[in-house]
């Protein structure tokens, strides 16, 4: 009885040492200072689970053990039953920084074997000795592995043989004292975590090289023995769908995760038609591994896997992590806890990362499917795509017309590259970064796309594609590219579908409930538009509208107005284009329904829409009926040394004022024409590319006159805006004259970027990784905005641009507009909206919605 008190008085007061901890309900333990796992069994001591007892080494301990200082082993051990066997496991902050492995059957000695023969049977005896004398060789002596690891039995003979192995390779028998045993364990897990390779894989992982260790000492239960023993993992959901479903294995007699790796001998836990379970074998057990997942679910708020073990039908809970999970299982888990009442709508969605949410819009390749990687480049648009190879649009679209997927492959996409991309599952190219064509016209379009797969050796004129490891791949042959991680993998993996169910409908409008800022779309065509509205675009935020001239029969007409010599000229071609391109119009404006759309007018340089090669030029000659030598000439005469600074955007408009005439016209018309039978259409009309006060001042006045016609023509009235894409440093910077002129000033970021940096974000891809690695750049600026340097130009541009006129309404229109890391400068910048590429609208909604969450804890 002496004994038992003395023992009783030596837990109380190390249930108080916040180094060395007995776990109790009230122990200063904390997941900072101990260790995610050690915090989590005080959880499910606190729920009155069946944890074995466990002591709980803080950081501070084990980095001391790692230097050489050990703690009390005779205080720690005196926690623990006489005799009882000891597991260590690690303890870090956060599980995904990992840690060295559990040690299992600390303890295990000659003596503890002979007890175990009579208690539990030499078999299962002989298993928990060998496993130990494995784990201890290997781990803790840093012996040989092969010489520890090639017994194949259980039995007494194969412990035999270990033991010898082991006193052969070190000169000296196992080791017998249990509390000689521990430390040895303890300081060999500790200097592993503080050793140069664990430094650099936990930095990997996100890790600080610095960060903390804990180790839980806990008491073994087995697993082996009479009656029903063993151990597995027992998880309320399906990982990868987020599905309520029974998932794990148990195993007989085992320890640890044994379960996870035993193949067909493991028991499944559930009833089922394929072979054993758990619940047949012992159905008591089952019921109640059922119940303790469910508290846990319920108490720790968050879908947990509980790691068990089973002695004699009896259940002991080891460990509950959290399950590991898809995109699409994490959003389904978070939906569900809050229907349940378990967490908040607000919680639910900031437990989702919104770059996750790409994933779930696109088909994504099996994450458990096997990857024949042929190929890495950057991974610009999100989805995964499978189909034949094809290297010119022409071929993309013969594919589509016969239903065969293809992936269209190129040096880089030009805009004449459009209807290919259309066409095809997928588009690879050579060059190009975040914001090439490719790029964003692949986002644009929910295409998966991968650019800048310069590992790769491209042949256009033999149609091939060379892999780094020296396979060909010719056209016809079948690849697939993964946009989310910007591999090329041979062949034709299994593939995951889009997950637009109503747990993401769900979650989505609880984000926009929260939110507040506007997110508007950039769509080009009225399938872009559609793809906005379904998913819930305030609007449209950037109508590129020269796409919608590379359609075959309009590019003839363009080219024709081209070379046209007088005003009049271009103005009886264009008036054969105005037609379609008010249909347009018409159908961008009654699938928006009356929300806003934000039109750019006419911004490339018009020799995009000449032939560059001699073939194409004769075609041109013969379809406009003249020489090929005129042909030739007016190509020559258009080409400009820097055609992206050359004549383009509202230089155009100043110089050839006949084009956003014919598109002022075409917009006026389809806005009284949609509005007739729909929602009133107030139309915004942008000019691109302004640098100074007058280019507004000369456009705006021809636009005002196109209205005041329409007006008259029709005897009807209707509103419009006009606004100013700021695309150059100089409109940022003179702002307040441009101001007053409009009713909104878009930042155009993905030409503003290029211009503050002089960079060209079409080739910045070949260099960019090389940049960021160095520490030149954080981030590639094309992809995560630069709020220092053009952050700072579009700080200036809004506070001068609002104080010259307070109704003013700002916004951005570039790429990075659907980033989450932009979208927080801008609500810091008290921008009125983002407008981004219709399948990053859900992620600007995610994002927006926890940034002002965010701020709501924040003030409270």
């Amino acid at each position: 009885m002496k004994g038992a008190a003395v023992q009783k008085r030596a837990q109380a007061e190390l249930s108080k040492d916040p180094h060395t901890t007995l776990i109790t309900a009230t122990a200063p333990v904390a997941a900072n200072t101990h260790g995610g796992r050690a915090k989590c069994l005080q959880r499910l001591v606190r729920l009155d689970l069946p944890v074995p007892r466990t002591v709980a080494l803080s950081f501070d301990t084990v980095h001391r053990i790692a230097e050489g200082e050990m703690p009390d082993i005779a205080e720690i051990l005196s926690q623990f039953p006489e005799n009882a066997l000891l597991c260590v496991r690690p303890s870090s902050e956060d599980p995904d920084w990992g840690g060295p492995g559990a040690i299992l059957n600390i303890g295990m000695n000659d003596a503890r074997y002979v007890d175990f023969c009579e208690a539990l049977g030499a078999e299962a005896a002989a298993a928990l000795y060998l496993r130990f004398v494995q784990s201890y060789a290997v781990h803790v002596a840093r012996l040989d592995p092969d010489e520890f690891e090639h017994v194949a039995d259980d039995g007494p003979e194969a412990l035999s043989e270990i033991l010898h192995a082991y006193e052969m390779e070190t000169d000296e028998a196992f080791p017998q004292d249990p509390a000689e045993h521990l430390a040895a364990v303890l300081r060999s897990m500790a200097r592993a975590w503080e050793g140069t390779s664990a430094r650099l894989l936990r930095q990997a992982k996100g890790a600080p090289a610095d960060a903390g260790l804990g180790l839980v000492v806990q008491e073994m239960i087995p697993g082996v023995g009479q009656g029903e023993c063993g151990s597995g993992v027992l998880q309320l959901v399906d990982p990868t769908t987020g599905v309520p479903k029974i998932v794990g294995r148990y195993l007989s007699q085992s320890q640890g995760r044994d379960a996870l790796g035993a193949g067909a001998s493991a028991l499944y836990l559930e009833t089922d038609d394929r072979g054993p379970a758990l619940q047949d074998l012992a159905p008591k057990a089952f019921d109640d591994l059922k119940a303790h997942a469910a508290l846990m679910r319920t108490k720790l708020r968050e879908e947990m896997q509980v790691e068990f073990v089973i002695e004699s039908g009896r259940v002991h809970i080891l460990d509950g992590v959290r399950v590991a999970r898809a995109s699409r299982a994490a959003l389904r888990i978070a939906v569900s806890l809050a229907q349940d009442g378990i967490i908040s709508p607000q919680e639910a969605v900031m437990r989702i990362d919104p770059h996750a949410v790409s994933e779930l819009l696109h088909r994504q390749v099996d994450p458990e499917a096997p990857r024949d990687v042929i190929g890495t480049g950057i991974a610009a648009s999100p989805g995964a795509a499978t189909g034949r190879l094809v290297f010119t649009s022409a071929e993309a679209q013969a594919s589509a017309s016969r239903r065969e997927p293809c992936i269209l492959v190129r040096r880089e996409t030009s805009p004449e590259d459009i209807r290919g991309m259309h066409a095809a599952a997928g588009v690879l190219t050579e060059r190009g970064g975040m914001t090439s064509h490719a790029a964003v016209i692949g986002r644009g379009l929910g295409l998966p796309c991968i650019v800048g797969a310069s590992s790769m050796v491209f042949n256009s004129k033999t149609k091939k594609v060379t892999a780094p490891d020296g396979r060909v791949f010719a056209a016809g042959d079948v690849v697939t590219i993964d946009g989310s991680s910007g591999q090329v993998l041979a062949g034709e993996p299994p593939m995951l579908e889009a997950a637009l169910d109503d747990a993401f409908q769900t979650l989505m409008g609880w984000a926009d409930a929260e939110r507040d800022i506007g997110i508007r779309a950039n769509a080009d065509t009225p399938a872009d538009a559609q793809t906005a509205r379904n998913f819930n675009a305030q609007g449209i935020g950037l109508c590129r509208t020269e796409h919608m001239f590379f359609d075959p029969g309009r590019l003839t007409v363009m080219r024709e107005m081209i070379f046209a010599q007088t005003s009049n000229g271009r103005q009886a071609v264009l008036a054969r284009l105005l037609p379609m391109q008010r249909d347009d119009f018409v159908q961008l404006f009654r699938i928006m329904q009356g929300q806003p759309v934000c039109i750019r007018l006419f911004d490339p340089p018009l020799h995009e829409f000449l032939p560059g090669t001699r073939g194409g030029q004769r075609e041109l000659a013969e379809a406009l009926d003249i020489p090929v030598s005129d042909v030739t000439r007016r190509v020559e005469e258009m080409k400009e040394y820097n055609p992206m600074l050359g004549l383009r955007g509202v230089r155009l408009g100043v110089t050839v004022p006949e084009i956003y005439d014919m598109q002022a016209r075409a917009i006026f018309e389809a806005t009284l024409e949609a509005s007739h039978d729909g929602d009133p259409v107030v139309p915004e009309v942008m000019i691109p590319l302004v640098s100074a006060r007058r280019e507004v001042e000369l456009v705006k006045t021809r636009i005002d006159a196109v209205a005041a016609a329409v007006k008259s023509e029709r005897g009807l009235d209707f509103d419009y805006r006009l606004g100013v894409m700021v695309e150059t440093p100089r409109a940022a910077l003179r702002a307040a004259e441009i101001a007053p002129h409009t009713a909104f000033l878009s930042f155009g970021t993905n030409d503003l970027t290029q211009m503050t940096y002089g960079l060209s974000r079409d080739d910045a891809g070949r260099f960019m990784s090389d940049y960021v690695n160095q520490g030149v750049f954080p981030e590639d600026p094309f992809h995560v905005l630069d709020t220092e340097g053009v952050g700072e130009l579009l700080q200036l541009g809004a506070e001068r641009a609002r104080e010259a006129n307070p109704d003013l309404t700002l916004s951005i229109c570039g790429e990075h507009g659907g980033n989450p890391e932009s979208i927080a400068f801008c609500r810091q910048t008290q921008f009125d909206y983002v407008s981004c590429s219709p399948f990053r609208v859900p992620v600007a909604r995610l994002a927006a919605a926890q940034l002002a969450i965010s701020d709501k804890i924040g003030d409270a």
